[in-house]
């Protein structure tokens, strides 16, 4: 329980850091927002009339009032008005967060098995096999996921016609985004898990399993996998980030609305009250699934609950 409430406490100074800092680092942002978006001949807003504007933002109120003002609302669940829209940020992050999600979790999976499949093949059967797939996950890592997106698209739907674009159906719009998102993610949970099968394979126990007749799929699956799990487990946790970061480009790749399109448009139009939200949710999420990764990791490996104790 010490242990549990330990790291809790630390997750939220780490959640409160994220929020001052991605306050203060997007108001330290060249420009100004209300200029940028009413300043405009068509709108033909005078500078009072614009001064207005910021005091309805609540933009012309000194960095540490405006940051006061922000953090009592998110922890009251008001989120800001978008100086873009002049919607509320929740009603804009409610709409655009299911898609993402829906996105990253399929990614994600689809990440692991795809990771799992190359590192049981990259340590079992010949060495010609072994050898080629131990060379995927370098090859993965070193594509960018924006080229990823348009050489899917140009070779899976124009070449060959095998994932329609066009009047697609929910599902099949999914398939090239998801394998967008998977690949990048799957190569670094590949290189770990090999290289944690490999070190377990070597230790004195899975010979010992060996010489009582143990076949190798009952060792793979009974005392290597266990083993090998925990370091993949961490390296999960923080690849979460990257499934923000992948999102935003595979959905403007593939022109899909969600949380990426979403911080795409508040980044060339300056709304800061959306990036604010969008930066604080990301950091929230990434430290609520590295929490509970340290928080499984010694119900899974006995060691670390001696540590713990200890």
């Amino acid at each position: 329980m010490r242990f549990a409430l330990r790291r809790t406490g630390q997750a939220a100074l780490v959640v409160v850091a994220t929020f001052v800092l991605a306050f203060l680092l997007l108001q330290a942002l060249p420009g100004d927002a209300i200029v940028a978006r009413y300043a405009s001949p068509e709108l033909g807003l005078t500078a009072a009339q614009l001064d207005e504007l910021r005091a309805v933002y609540g933009t012309d109120q000194p960095i540490w009032v405006q940051l006061w003002h922000s953090a009592a609302g998110f922890l009251t669940g008001d989120l800001g008005t978008s100086l873009q829209s002049g919607a509320s940020v929740e009603t804009l992050l409610a709409a655009a967060l299911p898609s993402t999600l829906l996105l990253a979790s399929l990614g994600f999976v689809v990440a692991v098995l795809l990771a799992v499949g190359i590192a049981v093949a990259a340590t079992n059967g010949p060495g010609w096999l072994r050898r080629g797939f131990r060379s995927l996950p370098p090859l993965f890592v070193s594509i960018p996921v924006f080229w990823l997106g348009i050489v899917l698209l140009q070779v899976l739907s124009f070449r060959l016609g095998l994932v329609p674009v066009i009047n697609a159906s929910p599902a099949e719009a999914l398939i090239l985004p998801v394998l967008t998102i998977a690949v990048p993610i799957a190569a670094p949970l590949a290189q770990v898990l090999i290289r944690s099968i490999d070190d377990t394979v070597a230790e004195p126990f899975i010979a010992v399993a060996r010489s009582r007749g143990a076949g190798p799929g009952w060792v793979l699956s009974r005392e290597v996998a266990r083993n090998a799990l925990l370091p993949t487990l961490t390296i999960a946790g923080v690849l979460f980030g990257e499934l923000v970061a992948g999102a935003v480009v595979t959905e403007t790749v593939f022109a899909r609305s969600g949380l990426g399109r979403l911080t795409q448009e508040a980044v060339a139009n300056r709304d800061i009250p959306v990036l604010q939200a969008i930066v604080v949710i990301s950091g929230v999420g990434f430290v609520v699934i590295n929490l509970v990764v340290d928080l499984v990791s010694p119900a899974i490996d006995p060691r670390l609950r001696r540590a713990v104790h200890a």
